[in-house]
C-alpha cells in the first residue's frame, strides 16, 4: 500500500524540474532518496545502540596499565 507525500519547492526549482521531466522520473528519484536517507538514519541509530551497549560492559585494565606490562613482556622475552 502506498501513501502520497507532498512538499514545496521554490518556483524556479519546479520550473527546472519541469524542463527535465522527460529525462528524470522525479517521483522515483525522490522516493529513492527518501528510502536511502531512512536507511542511513536507521544505521546511525543502530550504531548508537551498539555503542551504548558496549559502554555498559566493564573493562578491566591490569594494574600498572597494559602498556607497562606489554613493554616488560617484550623486554623479558629477549
Amino acid at each position: 500500500m502506498s501513501s502520497v507525500v507532498s512538499f514545496k519547492v521554490r518556483r524556479e526549482i519546479k520550473e527546472k524540474m519541469e524542463r527535465f521531466k522527460d529525462r528524470v522520473n522525479w517521483a522515483e528519484e525522490l522516493r529513492r532518496f527518501v528510502e536511502e536517507r531512512i536507511r542511513e538514519l536507521e544505521a546511525e541509530e543502530n550504531i548508537k545502540r551498539v555503542v551504548e551497549e558496549l559502554e555498559k560492559i566493564p573493562v578491566s585494565v591490569p594494574k600498572g596499565g597494559f602498556s607497562v606490562s606489554s613493554v616488560r613482556e617484550d623486554r623479558d622475552s629477549d
